[in-house]
């Protein structure tokens, strides 16, 4: 099986799926980090495609970097001064050729993640 990485958002404030959030991949190597990718969560908030597909994908410690307070911004969420949440990034090893599923459930004041399927 080859191994791929998707991701996707669900704004757990206003009960939807995060649209239009950037999300920036970055792979971690012997004290570099490296962008891969940067892509938009489409209407249901997910990535149109992997954001590391099969024939990308190598084993190894990721980084994604979720762009929430553009995202609170955009969607007209009253702004503090500085955002309790702005960047959000989530640091992960894959460690096996097999899909991984990295999710952000996300508030203004809060956020969680896990490994899906």
């Amino acid at each position: 099986m080859a191994g791929y990485l998707t991701t996707h958002v669900l704004d757990t404030a206003r009960g939807c799926p995060a649209a239009g959030m950037t999300v920036t991949l970055f792979r971690l190597s012997g004290g570099r980090r490296d962008e891969v990718r940067q892509t938009v969560t489409n209407a249901d908030g997910r990535t149109d495609g992997p954001i590391l597909p099969a024939e990308e994908f190598a084993t190894g410690t990721y980084e994604l970097v979720f762009e929430v307070g553009a995202y609170l911004d955009a969607c007209g969420t009253a702004p503090e001064e500085p955002r309790f949440l702005d960047r959000v990034p989530l640091r992960f090893g894959m460690s096996e050729a097999a899909h991984y599923h990295v999710p952000l459930l996300v508030s203004p004041f809060g956020y969680s993640t896990y490994r899906g399927s």
